[in-house]
């Protein structure tokens, strides 16, 4: 019988609109999503992504009453056990059968929904409702709105619940920044949101990459990229971790290829002589 991998992520659970497990390899183990952006509107447009936006979304707008009800579900389950027997997570590896996060993720920047700040409470709520306050909500974010009061307010939330933040850096130059991650942003607004938000609390950094076309990304753009989260550190900002990976499902361009373990160990290098913990991802374990 085919187990779930790492290379699985169907959010399959009844008729959620919401909330969705799946087997994360940068969570080793389950990681329960909330998905705030079910429309998969997203301020920018990775040619990594793997939402597929050529199908029309079920549901465009977020009802929080909907979601309590999904999550507080989900979680009962978890602590009854009985979700390890709901098909298909009743093949999910031994190894893997652990609640590690709640995680604000799905189809688009959750920071970006109005409900951010609200959803993180009803989350660290439910958490604590179940006996689960060890299971930490995260937040992934491509970090582009962290200057918003709102959002601030929403990754304070996260601070309270012992939550982390785990945002994207794709990129040390700003026309690389553009290309991958398909936006017209400019990159020094991602760049002082991540040493602003560091500077509050040590925060997760995520870093996508992957052949273009073919070829690996330059040198000099490796290098520059490792420059930036130097500069994190001199502003004094912390980084708790680095998470250096690439694609392991099909993404949205087929000009985005794979980018092998040893290129990605080179890269976690970087990191490792600012003395910053790091953790390679290729894609390919299982």
């Amino acid at each position: 019988m085919r187990t779930l991998d790492f290379q699985d992520h169907r959010r399959e659970l009844g008729k959620n609109a919401y909330v969705y497990p799946v087997v994360s390899r940068r969570s080793k183990g389950l990681s329960i999503g909330v998905n705030l952006n079910p429309d998969k509107v997203c301020n920018f447009d990775c040619p990594y992504c793997q939402v597929d936006r050529t199908v029309s979304p079920a549901v465009t707008e977020v009802r929080l009453e909907q979601l309590e009800a999904e999550l507080r579900a989900l979680l009962g389950l978890a602590v009854s056990r009985e979700f390890w027997d709901t098909a298909p997570f009743d093949t999910t590896s031994h190894a893997l059968r652990r609640i590690n996060d709640v995680a604000f993720a799905g189809d688009g920047e959750p920071t970006s929904s109005k409900h951010f700040e609200a959803a993180v409470v009803l989350a660290g709520e439910l958490l604590a409702e179940h006996g689960l306050a060890h299971v930490k909500p995260v937040v992934l974010t491509n970090a582009t709105l962290f200057h918003r009061p709102a959002v601030a307010r929403g990754l304070e939330a996260i601070d309270r619940y012992r939550g982390e933040i785990w945002a994207k850096l794709d990129a040390g130059t700003e026309p690389w920044f553009h290309l991958v991650d398909g936006t017209s942003f400019p990159f020094q607004r991602i760049l002082d949101n991540l040493r602003d938000a560091a500077r509050v609390r040590p925060i997760v950094v995520q870093a996508m990459w992957h052949r273009w076309d073919g070829q690996a990304p330059a040198e000099a753009e490796l290098d520059a990229w490792a420059a930036r989260l130097a500069d994190v550190l001199d502003a004094g900002g912390r980084l708790k971790l680095v998470q250096v990976y690439s694609v392991a499902r099909r993404p949205a361009s087929d000009r985005v290829q794979h980018l092998d373990h040893h290129a990605l160990e080179a890269i976690a290098d970087r990191v490792r002589t600012l003395n910053i913990p790091v953790e390679v991802f290729d894609g390919r374990e299982v």
